[in-house]
């Protein structure tokens, strides 16, 4: 056995028997509320963090999925190009549909209408439409505008509800 190989078992023993301990101190004192034999400010860091990650009463405490704002933010670039394409009463409309080489994409479109249950986003005096469906695949995440030499797009990014986009960023797969 290498001398590396040999200190990183010892390393990883040690770490086992510290958290054994703590799960141990924490199971005796779940069976008499109040009285547990290791108080949490005499546990080392790193025990005291597995105890309360795994512990029942804080596991309840905790939410379970980060809350996404029913937003869609607009980069400085995105405002700047809606304000020089865009007339009065007209509006970017962003839908996502079934399709790309990710299995949902982007559409981009010039609206002048508003339907029932469109969302607007506005900011300073542009605005974008992104109806109820497609606002649960895009919300919490920003439009920009990009320009290169073989094209210029609008695109999503920091999308919080994709797992990962194709590279070209015109499709996406949702977290599940």
């Amino acid at each position: 056995m290498s001398l590396v190989r040999g200190i990183m078992l010892s390393a990883t023993r040690s770490k086992a028997w510290s958290v054994g301990r703590a799960s141990s101190a924490l199971l005796y004192a779940a069976g008499a509320p109040g009285k547990a034999l290791v108080q949490p400010s005499q546990m080392s860091p790193l025990v005291s963090t597995f105890a309360a990650q795994y512990s029942s009463a804080s596991a309840q405490r905790q939410p379970a999925q980060p809350a996404y704002e029913d937003k869609v933010r607009l980069s400085e670039s995105c405002v700047k190009r809606l304000g020089e394409i865009l007339v009065k009463g007209e509006y970017l409309r962003i839908s996502v549909e079934g399709g790309g080489c990710s299995g949902f994409q982007y559409k981009f479109s010039v609206d002048n209408s508003r339907n029932q249950d469109d969302r607007v986003f506005e900011q300073d005096g542009v605005g974008v439409i992104v109806d109820q469906e497609s606002l649960e695949f895009v919300k919490g995440s920003t439009v920009d505008f990009t320009q290169e030499l073989i094209r210029s797009s609008f695109q999503v990014l920091k999308n919080p509800q994709a797992d990962h986009g194709c590279s070209c960023g015109s499709s996406f797969s949702v977290k599940l």
